[in-house]
């Protein structure tokens, strides 16, 4: 369903460093990247430079993406758009920019998940949201799903597992801080000793994934949610 097409118009919704960016541009799609982090497009842009690919990359909230109406093909998100607080507002998002017809895909991490687990773990660590703000695990629920989008998609939503798995906890930590977008936010905006408190924390959470060689492994259960806009 999600096979870019040249000259297809794509918008990947809070993209990061740009790892759905790039295969999508990889195969001829005309890509819009958008991320509510400047460091983060940043890094997208130095990368997509670096590999000759041409991706509009920008700052912006996929609460209030700033594009025309029904300006894009497909719209993607790989466990980000879950994060915006506004859920209604992103729903209304989708729906808006996408052409009648266009495909949009997303993925979210599910409450009885080890994801979810970690998000519940991290919380007394973060800031308090905004009143009225939504949780990003509710995403990884299928009846909130369609609840948010049914009015104006036609719905695929699919239980699925992600493997990660490294050699050791060191291993793991060092990888998983340093690219899990929202855990690794939250270690740089966090003072020393808090930022020490929430590394141990984290380690003890994860011990429980190491197995009997050393190795760490950790099934992750998501939502892949797929549709056609009407």
């Amino acid at each position: 369903m999600l096979v870019p097409q040249p000259g297809e118009r794509w918008l990947d919704i809070a993209c990061g460093a740009g790892n759905v960016s790039e295969l999508a541009a990889g195969a001829g799609a005309r890509v819009t990247g958008i991320d509510i982090s400047p460091r983060l497009i940043d890094v997208a842009k130095q990368r997509a430079q670096a590999l000759g690919y041409d991706i509009g990359y920008r700052v912006g909230d996929a609460e209030d993406l700033e594009v025309p109406d029904e300006s894009f093909d497909v719209a993607v998100s790989s466990f980000g758009l879950i994060f915006a607080p506004d859920h209604a507002a992103v729903a209304r998002e989708l729906r808006r920019i996408l052409v009648p017809g266009g495909r949009l895909a997303f993925s979210a991490w599910t409450p009885d998940g080890t994801i979810g687990d970690l998000l519940r773990m991290l919380g007394p660590f973060q800031p308090p949201p905004p009143p009225g703000a939504g949780v990003p695990l509710a995403w990884g629920e299928e009846q909130r799903v369609r609840d948010e989008l049914a009015a104006g998609f036609d719905l695929t939503v699919e239980r699925r597992i992600s493997r990660a798995e490294e050699a050791s906890l060191d291993d793991f930590w060092s990888d998983f801080s340093t690219n899990f977008g929202p855990l690794k936010l939250l270690l740089e905006n966090l003072e020393p000793d808090r930022r020490a408190e929430l590394e141990a924390a984290a380690r003890d959470h994860y011990r429980r994934f190491e197995q009997p060689d050393g190795r760490l492994v950790d099934d992750r259960a998501y939502l892949l949610v797929t549709g056609t806009r009407r």
